[in-house]
């Protein structure tokens, strides 16, 4: 009995699995059409999109405490509130953290006009499209400008910088990788360079002027003490704090070294987009959603014809 049962569901089975491909096979021109209508657009849009290209500086944390001959004051510069090393940070995580920061970005913005420059038509003239070919980015683009303030065209130029702009450390060699994404592969080394000099020099200031405040309070503590040894500690303290200030203006960037130099992208070695793969992902969606509606429709025409 059980046997009969079981033959009978892989019957059931099979006239199902015979069903559907017949209802694939009665529709195969509509899936056609379909798979074909939305492959060309997925053509017409990856041939839209200009390539993007990738510059990139990979930098060296430097290690200011080396070389720093600092004896037993390391234990009296923490008790003092100073780190003699180069701050609690390391550099990853202090250039991370000026580049992500609201004031730094806008500061940048408004220092080398990146608002203007981040424009699709201060980047026109350096765009590259597929096959040399731009028709299609021509007929769709637009360069209107809409009814905006300062502020908001600041905030919507921040947000694109964030997704320029890439920071990466590799965690067992330490090398810092700051990059720049960009369709115009000549801003994109601009953008490396100006966000290195710039985020450098900002450290090197708030570093420089936390020192300058310490060495003139120190010093006007040594007038008032009386006490021979404590002045001979304060002294040593302040001379470490004097050869801080030395080796880091002594660098052309603060607390890191350059390893390579940011170069201008060749022509072919685009980072994006990946043309084929979108294109293959469309077709392959095209048809699964074509085979989908089929099914659909032919679930809506047999409720109906059941009704």
């Amino acid at each position: 009995m059980n046997s009969t049962n079981n033959i009978n569901y892989i019957e059931e089975d099979e006239i199902d699995l015979r069903e559907l491909f017949a209802t694939i096979w009665s529709n195969k021109f509509k899936i056609i059409f379909f798979t074909f209508i939305v492959t060309s657009l997925t053509i017409v849009y990856a041939l839209k999109i200009p390539n993007s290209y990738k510059s990139s500086v990979i930098l060296a944390p430097q290690e200011q405490s080396k070389g720093m001959s600092l004896g037993g004051l390391s234990a009296l510069a923490g008790m003092a509130g100073i780190n003699l090393g180069g701050g609690s940070m390391d550099a990853y995580n202090s250039l991370n953290t000026i580049i992500n920061n609201y004031g730094f970005q806008k500061m940048l913005i408004k220092k080398y006009n990146l608002s203007e420059k981040l424009t699709k038509k201060e980047m026109d003239k350096n765009l590259v499209f597929a096959l040399g070919y731009r028709g299609i980015y021509d007929l769709f683009s637009s360069n209107k400008k809409g009814d905006k303030t300062q502020d908001e065209i600041e905030f919507d130029t921040i947000k694109q910088l964030k997704k320029i702009i890439s920071l990466s450390s590799d965690k067992k060699s330490g090398a810092i990788t700051l990059s720049a994404t960009l369709p115009d592969r000549f801003l994109a080394k601009k953008l490396v360079e100006i966000y290195l000099s710039e985020s450098t020099a900002y450290l090197r200031k708030l570093d420089m002027q936390d020192i300058n405040k310490k060495i003139k309070y120190y010093k006007n503590e040594l007038a008032n003490i009386s006490d021979i040894e404590l002045k001979t500690q304060i002294s040593q303290l302040m001379s470490a704090l004097v050869q801080k200030r030395v080796l880091s203006n002594a660098s052309e960037f603060y607390v890191v070294k350059e390893m390579t130099k940011p170069e201008v992208a060749y022509i072919k070695d685009k980072a994006k987009p990946k043309r084929a793969l979108i294109v293959i992902v469309g077709f392959i969606t095209s048809i699964i959603l074509a085979i989908f509606l089929v099914f659909f429709l032919e679930f809506l025409k047999n409720n109906k014809e059941e009704s």
